[in-house]
């Protein structure tokens, strides 16, 4: 069976473990009934999500000219502290900019196979954690806004990394740290201004991914230099597919990429 399609990230849905659907314009389907099934994917085109012309991605699964004027991939969506809505001053679409910054936001701990600290809408929970492939996560601070939770990353960030090792995050299931011990030493480098966010309490989330068997080493996959490659499907975690033969194809980075999956 040949299906063909353009590659947004994979919807995800709360379970034990977490299910996976790529949804494709006439298509959607269940990744993880791929398990233990030989995939065949094949490069077929590219087309902007913004403006759907069929050009080069250059980022986001965004064409060149749109990454550098949509409202969507401004910097402030990366660098929350950069946000502007909050003081009525516009970056690329006052309007949506708006909508997304002037909202409550969560600043959270995750074991990504180390811990990090991040910054998320609070409508993105736990939708933001699985995405990155964290076992655990729980929430240090809420915010009125994401300029507010950008400032905490950042001071939290002297003392955590807010980055992902992707390879050990693969490769096998987190170590234990203690997230809830680690939020609390944090609080006193949480800026005085900002301290009445900070969450005395909350919930510890555990999240279990469609794992058969973790790969013994990665080999990460780009359709721009191997546009056709083929394997047993042995795992999903974070927007990742993971092979037998250690190939690692990450959906999030070919977003705006045409494929033929054939299984």
């Amino acid at each position: 069976m040949i299906i063909t399609g353009l590659l947004t990230k994979m919807v995800t849905e709360l379970d034990n473990p977490i299910h996976y659907y790529l949804n494709f314009e006439e298509e959607i389907i269940s990744v993880n009934q791929l398990l233990n099934k030989n995939i065949k994917v094949k490069f077929n085109h590219c087309q902007c999500l913004e403006c759907e012309n069929y050009v080069e991605i250059f980022a986001m699964g965004f064409c060149k000219k749109c990454y550098f004027s949509s409202p969507h991939t401004g910097e402030w969506v990366v660098r929350p502290e950069l946000s502007k809505a909050h003081l009525g001053e516009e970056d690329r679409n006052l309007n949506y900019e708006s909508k997304a910054q002037l909202q409550p936001h969560v600043v959270y701990l995750a074991n990504t196979g180390g811990i990090k600290v991040g910054v998320t809408r609070k409508s993105q929970i736990p939708t933001r954690w699985i995405d990155q492939g964290a076992e655990y996560a729980i929430p240090l601070a809420e915010t009125e806004n994401r300029y507010e939770a950008g400032l905490i990353e950042v001071a939290l960030k002297e003392k955590i990394s807010d980055k992902t090792n992707y390879r050990k995050m693969l490769q096998s299931e987190a170590s234990f740290f203690d997230l809830e011990k680690k939020k609390n030493e944090l609080k006193d480098n949480i800026p005085n201004f900002l301290q009445k966010y900070y969450l005395e309490e909350s919930e510890l989330i555990h999240l279990k991914y469609p794992i058969v068997q973790y790969p013994l080493k990665i080999t990460s996959v780009n359709l721009k230099k191997v546009p056709e490659f083929e394997g047993k499907l042995i795992g999903i975690k974070g927007q990742y597919w993971l092979f037998e033969n250690h190939l690692a194809f990450n959906i999030r980075s070919h977003e705006g990429f045409a494929i033929d999956i054939e299984f």
